[in-house]
C-alpha cells in the first residue's frame, strides 16, 4: 500500500489542475487516470504520434507542473473506503493487457474526485442499430484515432457539444447535418449569464465560421424521430418540434445516412462521490451532482470534488474548480495558500456556473420526449428492456420510483449498470413533466463496486478496513 498526502482521480482538465496545484504546494500527490495519456476527453489526442499537435499552452503548462506527481495511467478506482483518517482507494488496470507496478491500494488523507462525465442518452426508435453512436464516442474516434466512423452523418440531440462534434466530422471529410431539439433563442432568457464567460462568444463565432465554411446545415427545434435500417442505419426520420418537444407539422426523411451521433448533454460520473457518502443535489439539467463549498470540499472530511462531478459546465470551469480543490487540500494540510489567487478562481467559478445555468436553460431535454417513443423501443440495451416493460412495471406491478422499476423490469442491471439508460429509465417512471429528485437518480448511480473488475482482483485484493490499532480508524 502506498501513502500520499493527496490522491486525485481523473486526468481531465480539473484533475490536472488539482494535481498541479497540490503538488506545487509541496504535497506528495498521486494522479489516477483510466486513460493511457492525460488530458481527458477535452484534450484527447493521438497517442504516441510523432509531431502530433499540442493541445495548447494551458495543457503544456499543467503537464510541466506534474513532474513530481506519481501518475498511474490506465488504472481505474473501483472501490473507495472512506475513513476518519487516511482514505483507501483500490485500483485495477483498465484492461488485462496493462502491465504495471502500480500498487493495488492507495492511501491518502485527502482525495480529490475529478471523474468527469459521459454522454447522456435518450432512447429513440432504432437507436440500437449499428452506426448509431454517442456523440462523445464519435469525437473520441476522430480526435484520438483519426478514424471517420461515417461519411454521411446526422448529429442530433441538444446542447453546445453537438457543434465541435459536427465540425470535427466535417473537417475529417464527412457530410454532416446538425439537429438541435431546442432553438437558439433560449440563450436570450438570461443574457447576462450567457455573457458571463466572454471567451465562449469567440468560441461560438468560430463554430459559426466553421459551419459556413463546411456548409453544415443547422436545424433548430428538430429531432430524430426514428432511425431506420435493416442491418445498420441507412436513414433517419426528422420532425420539427415545439418548445415542449411536441412534434409539429410533417416530417422529413434523410436517406443514405451511415452515422448518427446522439448527445443530450452529459451525466456526471458520481460512483466514487456516492461511495464516499458525500451529499448530492439535482442540478438544473436534472443531473445528480456533488454538493461542495467555495473550496470544493464535500461534506465528507478530506474529500473534494471538481469539474463535471459538481455540475456540467465545460473545461474552463473545470480548470478553475480543480485548481481550487488542489489549493484547498494544501491549505487543509497546513500549507500557505495565496488567498488572492483563490479568490480570483472562486470568482471565475461563479461566472462559469452562471454560464452553465444559462446553457442548461437554453438546452433542456424537451419535456415531451417520451411521446416520441414506441412501446417496443429499447430503453436498456444491456437487458433488452423496452418502454412497455417499464410502463408495465409501473402500471401493473406498482413501481413508483426508478429503484423499484429497476428491480422489477431490470433496466440498469446489465454491463453498464445504468450509465446509458439510467436517466431515461428514471424519467419513464415519473409523470410527464415532473422533475427528478435525488432519490430517482441515486439508484442508477450508486454502486458498491464503482467499475467492472475481475473476480481475480476481488479475490486477491485486501478489502479489510484498517484495524483499530491503525491510524485513522476509531
Amino acid at each position: 500500500m502506498s501513502s500520499y498526502d493527496v490522491v486525485v482521480v481523473g486526468g481531465g482538465p480539473s484533475g490536472l489542475a488539482a494535481a498541479a496545484a497540490a503538488s506545487e504546494s509541496g504535497l506528495r500527490v498521486a494522479l489516477v487516470d483510466a486513460s493511457a495519456q492525460i488530458g481527458g476527453q477535452y484534450w484527447r489526442r493521438p497517442s504516441d504520434q510523432e509531431g502530433a499537435k499540442s493541445p495548447g499552452a494551458t495543457f503544456e503548462s499543467l503537464r510541466r507542473c506534474l513532474i513530481d506527481v506519481d501518475h498511474h495511467p490506465e488504472h481505474q478506482a473501483w472501490l473507495f473506503e472512506p475513513a476518519t483518517g487516511d482514505h483507501r482507494l483500490h485500483l485495477a488496470p483498465t484492461h488485462d493487457s496493462v502491465r504495471t507496478e502500480a500498487p493495488p491500494v492507495l492511501r491518502a488523507r485527502s482525495l480529490i474526485l475529478c471523474p468527469g462525465a459521459y454522454d447522456r442518452q435518450l432512447p429513440i426508435p432504432g437507436w440500437d442499430l449499428p452506426g448509431v453512436m454517442a456523440a462523445g464516442g464519435v469525437q473520441a474516434l476522430v480526435k484520438a484515432h483519426g478514424s471517420l466512423p461515417g461519411r454521411r452523418a446526422v448529429v442530433a440531440g441538444t446542447g453546445p457539444f453537438l457543434l465541435p462534434v459536427a465540425r470535427q466530422l466535417a473537417e475529417a471529410g464527412a457530410e454532416v447535418v446538425v439537429c438541435d431539439a431546442n432553438g437558439l433563442t433560449g440563450w436570450l432568457r438570461t443574457p447576462l449569464d450567457a455573457l458571463a464567460v466572454p471567451s465562449k462568444m469567440a468560441e461560438a463565432a468560430s463554430y459559426a465560421a466553421a459551419f459556413a465554411r463546411h456548409r453544415i446545415p443547422f436545424r433548430a427545434r428538430t429531432i430524430v424521430a426514428a432511425i431506420e435500417g435493416s442491418e445498420k442505419v441507412d436513414s433517419v426520420r426528422l420532425r420539427k418540434v415545439d418548445r415542449a418537444g411536441n412534434p409539429t407539422g410533417r416530417g422529413e426523411t434523410i436517406n443514405g445516412v451511415d452515422l448518427v451521433a446522439l448527445g443530450w448533454g452529459f451525466t456526471p460520473s458520481l460512483e466514487l462521490v456516492l461511495a464516499a457518502g458525500a451529499a448530492t443535489r439535482v442540478d438544473l439539467d436534472e443531473s445528480l451532482v456533488a454538493v461542495v463549498d467555495a473550496w470544493q470540499r464535500t461534506d465528507v472530511a478530506g474529500v473534494y470534488a471538481a469539474g463535471e462531478a459538481t455540475g456540467v459546465g465545460g473545461a474552463l470551469l473545470a480548470l478553475a474548480e480543480g485548481e481550487i480543490a488542489g489549493l484547498a487540500a494544501a491549505r487543509d494540510h497546513g500549507r500557505p495558500v495565496d488567498r488572492r489567487r483563490a479568490e480570483r478562481l472562486q470568482r471565475q467559478v461563479r461566472r462559469g456556473r452562471a454560464f452553465a445555468a444559462a446553457m442548461h436553460r437554453a438546452h433542456p431535454v424537451p419535456a415531451g420526449w417520451q411521446d416520441w417513443l414506441e412501446p417496443d423501443t429499447t430503453v436498456c440495451r444491456c437487458e433488452e428492456v423496452t418502454v412497455q416493460d417499464i410502463r408495465d412495471a409501473c402500471q401493473d406491478l406498482g413501481a413508483v420510483d426508478a429503484r423499484t422499476a429497476k428491480l422489477l423490469a431490470r433496466p440498469g442491471m446489465g454491463w453498464c449498470q445504468g450509465r446509458v439508460c439510467g436517466f431515461a429509465s428514471a424519467k419513464l417512471t415519473q409523470d410527464n413533466g415532473k422533475p427528478l429528485c435525488g432519490n430517482d437518480l441515486a439508484p442508477m448511480s450508486q454502486r458498491s463496486i464503482a467499475m467492472p473488475v475481475s473476480l481475480e482482483r476481488l479475490a486477491s485484493d485486501d478489502l479489510t478496513r484498517m484495524g483499530p490499532d491503525e491510524e485513522g480508524d476509531g
